[in-house]
């Protein structure tokens, strides 16, 4: 599996097309009151590599849960102890390195094993922000919907939110000060910012507060889409133009239900909202992501979290949208 998870990259890239993703499980061990080994899961597309655990170069004033640093390829990078940050002791040990790449960073966390990768379709993914599972759990993926019987759970982590907690540096790209900026909206309207992630909404709404641009803020595409067309209807019911009810779409790309890439197309696919700006903020990476987000037609792409470069793509948005 290390060797062959990251091939068929396009195929991977076209799954975003019917609100589909691969998924790489994992374990992390046990707990001090249940022996029972649960299952974790990542997006494939967050992930550069998969290694076996080498030895640790330690830092100076690193503390736990990061472990040390490594060397990959020439790029010293940060190895967090994923099994100690959600309160779990592997049973053979940390045997596995997980090369990931998150808003621009790289980083490594450790975990038990690697189980398998499975393709599942977005609205087999649940929000669990009122559900079991860990504090960082930032949704639930069931494995096997298409089965009667079938109730495998993966609980998919808040990554986010740990480097935010851990990683020296994830938390200040989040406080940079923003540059005085005239956005051009309608007064009235707001902005369907959609987020699953905890700390990405906390970072948007302080972020669109300090834009002065008025927002309604959802956790899953589709709650995003039925607002969208919420306001559509309304707008049209009372023979007023889009814009006066909304102002843009921002999006994240991985969320429970239906992610950022359907959520565009279905914008675009509609004749009422087809001309609604577009950004996508995204803490995916890479050539192949951003090619897509094109495809899809969003009017701009930007990498978490850094507010000046958001706020330029919005403001952007907004200046060059068709009337709508």
């Amino acid at each position: 599996m290390m060797e062959n998870f990251q091939k068929d990259i396009e195929e991977r890239t076209n799954l975003t097309s019917a609100n589909k993703f691969e998924l790489l499980l994992f374990k992390l061990g046990v707990g001090q009151e249940d022996a029972r080994e649960e299952l974790f899961g990542i997006n494939v597309f967050k992930l550069s590599e998969i290694m076996p655990m080498v030895p640790l170069v330690q830092a100076a004033g690193m503390k736990p849960p990061l472990l040390g640093m490594i060397d990959v390829r020439g790029k010293i990078i940060p190895v967090i102890d994923l099994p100690s940050i959600v309160g779990l002791t592997p049973k053979t040990g940390l045997n596995i390195l997980l090369i990931t790449e998150y808003a621009r960073s790289i980083q490594a966390f450790a975990v038990e094993s690697v189980e398998d990768i499975v393709r599942l379709d977005w609205n087999q993914v649940l929000t669990a922000e009122n559900s079991v599972g860990t504090s960082y759990t930032v949704s639930l993926a069931r494995l096997d919907a298409d089965k009667p019987d079938g109730n495998r759970l993966a609980q998919v982590l808040d990554v986010e939110q740990i480097l935010f907690n851990f990683v020296p540096g994830a938390r200040t790209a989040g406080e940079s000060q923003m540059e005085a900026k005239r956005f051009d909206y309608k007064p009235g309207s707001v902005a369907i910012v959609a987020d699953d992630s905890k700390v990405a909404r906390t970072l948007l709404e302080n972020s669109m507060k300090t834009m002065g641009i008025p927002f309604d803020m959802h956790i899953t595409g589709l709650s995003a889409w039925n607002k969208v067309k919420e306001l559509a209807a309304q707008a049209q019911a009372e023979n007023r133009p889009l814009s006066d009810k909304i102002s843009l779409v921002l999006t994240d790309l991985e969320m429970p239900e239906m992610d950022g890439f359907t959520l565009t197309r279905l914008v675009r696919g509609n004749e009422f909202t087809k001309n609604l700006p577009v950004v996508i903020h995204s803490s995916l990476s890479g050539n192949a992501n951003e090619e897509h987000v094109r495809k899809v037609g969003a009017d701009a792409y930007v990498a978490k979290f850094e507010i000046n470069e958001l706020a330029d793509a919005i403001q952007m948005s907004l200046a060059t949208a068709k009337p709508y």
